[in-house]
């Protein structure tokens, strides 16, 4: 539940409030005194890798799977110790000595849970990013971000659901596991649809998403661009897909409702939709794909699916780095998941054999374009 009011923490007051609970606790048995400094130790160094000046309520479950991997990476050193004597070489992970161990990762990434969980019930944060956070513990190898991407037939799979609510103009049967036809000025097909493309084809942030306004949507030589405001203050340009395009317009026609308000996505009650309620959208458009092409997907899910297939489908770079708001191409490899049958495709269309002689002394015509993997 959303509580009434924000207070707006930075990282290092929520975890000095957060730790002194903690500690508060060993008072009454509830904690052992050597747990509470474990908690204490590992707050601490969250503060240290998300930012002490930060807001709380500002991090995503991107910035989440940042600090979780930053920890993961960051030297142990009581391993690094000279232990009987003998001094530890320093492992692969660092000159410093080896990274944290397994189970040290899944500690932290539980501590790091327990602080969200009693922000959110404290008012510190709207939505605990940790619904959001993709890294995950294993008991071998430690923190792990799961594979985030669609495959290129599951996320055709999800546009084409979108499309055909889009179609239908509002007036498509309830899916499956759905509640029955609702009042016209209650259904939302049309926006559903345009999020699920928007966030498909473009890849924004959901907090981009949600504070986009009409405004943002401007025509230049009949093309349709998206102004983004992004991180830190800036801004992008971002040119639609045609399809994207075109349902942008039917859902400004015919599905956002009539109020003075310049949200572009609206409740049906007419209020700015909120970034918790994105990931219910995705999911209300997931069940009315095949089940064999469906698989649950979070809304920054569909940021990596867009960057993994522009990538794959050899578009530029430095391209997709502006599609997706970032300043340095090196952050794109956080978004480049590894899609199945890539490799095979890679290699039967290698640029080194284009136009060789065959074994019979005859050249070898050139290859077509060769279809991506689509599982």
């Amino acid at each position: 539940m959303r509580p009434a009011d924000l207070n707006r923490l930075t990282v290092a007051e929520s975890a000095d409030r957060y730790v002194e609970l903690v500690r508060a606790k060993t008072s009454t048995g509830a904690l052992s005194p050597a747990t509470a400094e474990v908690y204490a130790r590992d707050v601490a160094t969250f503060t240290e890798l998300a930012g002490a000046d930060r807001v709380l309520d500002d991090l995503t479950g991107e910035d989440v799977d940042a600090v979780l991997l930053a920890f993961a990476r960051k030297p142990d050193g009581r391993r690094a110790r000279p232990r009987d004597g003998m001094p530890i070489a320093p492992g692969p992970e660092s000159a410093a000595g080896p990274a944290q161990s397994a189970s040290s990762q899944a500690r932290f990434r539980r501590s790091v849970s327990a602080l969200f969980k009693h922000a959110a019930l404290a008012g510190w944060v709207q939505i605990n990013p940790m619904t959001a956070a993709t890294v995950t513990a294993r008991e071998r190898g430690g923190l792990r971000p799961e594979r985030r991407a669609l495959t290129r037939e599951q996320a055709q799979g999800l546009i084409g659901a979108a499309r055909a609510l889009g179609e239908d103009g509002g007036t498509a049967p309830p899916a499956p596991g759905e509640r029955g036809t609702r009042r016209r000025d209650q259904r939302t097909e049309l926006r559903d649809a345009l999020i699920v493309l928007l966030l498909s084809t473009v890849g924004p942030r959901v907090s981009e998403l949600v504070r986009a306004n009409t405004e943002d949507f401007y025509t230049n030589d009949g093309v349709r661009y998206w102004r983004i405001f992004g991180k830190g203050g800036g801004t992008r340009d971002v040119p639609l897909p045609g399809d994207v395009a075109r349902m942008l317009e039917v859902y400004l026609a015919r599905g956002r409702p009539e109020t003075p308000d310049k949200a572009l996505l609206l409740s049906w009650r007419g209020r700015r939709l909120a970034r918790g309620d994105v990931q219910a959208v995705i999911d209300r458009v997931q069940r009315r794909v095949d089940p064999d092409r469906r698989r649950s997907v979070t809304p920054h899910g569909l940021r990596h699916t867009t960057a993994t297939h522009l990538l794959a489908d050899a578009v530029d770079m430095d391209a997709v780095r502006r599609v997706l708001g970032h300043s340095d191409l090196s952050t794109l490899g956080r978004y480049r998941d590894e899609l199945p049958g890539e490799l095979e495709v890679a290699m039967r269309a290698h640029p080194l054999l284009r136009g060789a002689r065959n074994a019979g002394g005859h050249p070898e015509e050139a290859p077509g374009p060769v279809p991506y993997p689509e599982a």
